[in-house]
């Protein structure tokens, strides 16, 4: 890494800042001597600029010098930023000199120091005022111009300690300084690298000296470069960088670089997925690859949060064909162009469908013969779904929508049929989960009645960064400048990145049996006021800056989620990360779709009706605020 000489002062100067106050104190006392003298000057010449003072005039200036470090400390001075100082700064120290002027000349003529110039005693505050705003002013200059030498333009230089020291802060340093960016120093675990040097710079010790003050410097961001690491350890390192009120970026991993999009030297914000701490799923390439490739996949729901990454994952095994099919013009519009950028080669079709129309659902599995069908459309918004009037969409929608996508598939004797559920619908406390549970209960119905068909569910909980989720709610408050909302100090739930689940339901999809559930590993679940926290103290603030506020447990919200019923067991598959539910015996698989086809001839225009029917089907459901 080649530094330039304002790189060079710039690192110098951070070395400093974490003893800015005492250095300014003693700066502002130097500025006073030479005041001093400079009053001497102009008042005796420069012939008598020695000759004339008194052997004791060294004491006096000594006093003088004591008498304006206590006004400067009293005033705050020490604590001014000088790279900002403007008028507010010189009229603080204009009070500052005139205080201490004042206070020094009574104490000369107290003392009857006849020897000392009234003259000297008169100017020297001015002279003291000018020599002090003229260093700050000097040190703006200087500071403007390198920060415009190091970063090509007016913004502010941009300095950061680097966690890390492998091969991946290597290629970091290699460029990060053309971006305007002043590396510090690095941290790293391995004892034989700490007291070392990598490209000029020194390895100040274990990742955990970042709770140093002095090691963190004039540090105004932490980048985590530590790709290769282990996601527990990256977790740790972000962790123990959360709590300084500094922005936390990272580099891009391993499976962000294929692509050459994000080039190892650049930055990019924390993630949702860098939030997770879990290890990447190991999944069966060749046997999800037996079941996509050469093979056309359609996908409802294909521009949502879910169907856009599960089209993203499938493109990777090369299918013959995607078919996105999508009510939202936009969503299509969007994943259309992604994928044509990602995959240039892949045949798509584009199709604007509502899977609550049979009969365009029905022309277009005919026209298109699917072989695979993942079912990601739905409507997932629990307190939305909780309005009296949106109940009746919900239940057309993830239901009678569910049923008739896969009457569509069974009718061109697809082979796989895949429906995306949710762990709301165990034990459901909410019309959403609720027509989850009936939508499983209704993939089991046609599993029945075509043996033919690989029907099955997969199951999981909250995905990180999905639309509607806490994620992107919480950043946007952030972004404002808060205060965060938290339904409740204590609720939990399960999470898992977006590619996560993706790549899990194309598991499901290989490996489960027609009328089985799927159920997805989600680790740990996580209390959403730590993420809520971790958020902003990685955003770069403080608690104290932005406020948690908590806004009560909405409509059909439960404080915790639950993957299985209480009677339900799981037994394990060869995935280790994705596990087959066993559920309680059902036996009126028949009359669910029976009863689906009478209910669905009254519209489910009456709210009352709606929850009624759904506790007939599910008799676990149990909504807590009733009918609103």
């Amino acid at each position: 890494m080649i530094l330039t000489f304002w790189h060079r002062l710039d690192r110098l100067m951070a070395k400093l800042r974490p003893h800015r106050e005492p250095l300014v104190l003693l700066v502002d006392a130097s500025m006073v001597v030479l005041a001093w003298n400079i009053t001497y000057l102009f008042r005796v010449g420069f012939d008598r600029w020695f000759s004339s003072r008194s052997s004791q005039d060294a004491w006096v200036l000594a006093g003088v010098v004591l008498v304006y470090s206590l006004a400067f400390s009293a005033l705050k001075v020490p604590q001014g930023m000088w790279r900002f100082s403007g008028f507010d700064e010189v009229k603080r120290l204009a009070l500052a000199c005139l205080l201490a002027g004042l206070a020094s000349a009574v104490s000369v003529l107290m003392l009857q120091l006849h020897w000392v110039p009234r003259a000297v005693l008169t100017l020297h505050p001015v002279v003291a005022l000018m020599t002090l705003a003229l260093v700050r002013l000097v040190y703006r200059m200087v500071y403007e111009h390198g920060r415009a030498r190091i970063t090509g333009g007016d913004t502010e230089v941009r300095r950061a300690i680097v966690m890390g020291a492998g091969e991946a802060a290597k290629r970091l340093l290699a460029g990060i300084h053309m971006q305007g960016w002043v590396v510090l120093g690095l941290l790293d675990d391995d004892p034989a690298k700490q007291g070392a040097r990598l490209a000029g710079l020194p390895v100040l010790g274990p990742l955990t000296a970042i709770g140093d003050k002095a090691v963190r410097g004039a540090a105004t961001h932490i980048i985590v470069a530590m790709p290769a690491a282990r996601a527990s350890q990256r977790r740790r390192a972000l962790e123990l960088a959360a709590p300084f009120g500094l922005p936390v970026l990272t580099v891009p991993s391993p499976d962000e670089l294929p692509d050459g999009q994000n080039p190892i030297d650049r930055v990019r914000n924390i993630e949702p997925d860098d939030l997770l701490g879990r290890e990447p799923v190991q999944l069966d390439e060749t046997g999800i690859g037996d079941v996509l490739a050469g093979k056309t996949v359609l996908i409802t729901g294909a521009g949502g949060s879910i169907g856009s990454e599960l089209c993203r994952q499938v493109a990777r095994f090369k299918p013959a064909r995607i078919v996105l099919y999508e009510l939202s013009e936009y969503n299509l519009y969007t994943i259309e162009q992604d994928l044509g950028q990602r995959f240039p080669g892949l045949p798509l079709v584009r199709v604007i469908g509502d899977v609550k129309d049979l009969a365009h659902l029905r022309r277009s599995f005919a026209a298109w013969q699917p072989q695979v069908v993942f079912h990601a459309a739905a409507f997932k918004h629990v307190p939305l779904m909780e309005e009296a009037h949106n109940a009746g969409a919900a239940l057309r929608n993830n239901v009678l929508g569910t049923y008739q996508a896969a009457l569509a598939a069974a009718e061109v004797g697809a082979e796989r049929f895949v429906l995306i559920s949710t762990d709301k619908a165990v034990n459901p406390t909410n019309v959403m989960g609720a027509t989850k549970r009936v939508a499983e209960k209704v993939i089991s119905a046609m599993a029945a009645d075509h043996p033919a068909i690989r029907f099955m569910a997969v199951r999981f909980g909250n995905v990180l960064g999905s639309s509607g989720s806490v994620i992107p709610k919480f950043k946007e408050q952030i972004a404002r400048g808060g205060p965060v909302t938290v339904t409740h100090p204590d609720i939990i739930r399960f999470f898992m990145t977006i590619p996560e689940a993706a790549r899990l339901v194309l598991q499901a999809a290989a490996i489960g049996q027609s009328g089985q559930v799927l159920v997805l590993d989600m680790g740990e679940p996580v209390r959403i006021i730590d993420l809520a926290r971790d958020l902003i103290r990685l955003s770069g603030h403080s608690l104290d800056e932005i406020a948690i506020e908590f806004s009560g447990l909405r409509p059909g919200e439960k404080l915790f989620e639950e993957l299985l019923a209480d009677g339900d067991t799981t037994l394990p598959t060869p995935i280790s990360r994705l596990r087959l539910a066993k559920l309680q015996a059902d036996h009126g698989q028949t009359q669910v779709l029976e009863s689906l086809l009478q209910a669905a001839e009254s519209g489910w225009a009456d709210q009352a009706a709606v929850c009624a029917w759904l506790r007939e089907i599910v008799p676990e459901y149990s909504p807590e605020a009733g009918v609103p």
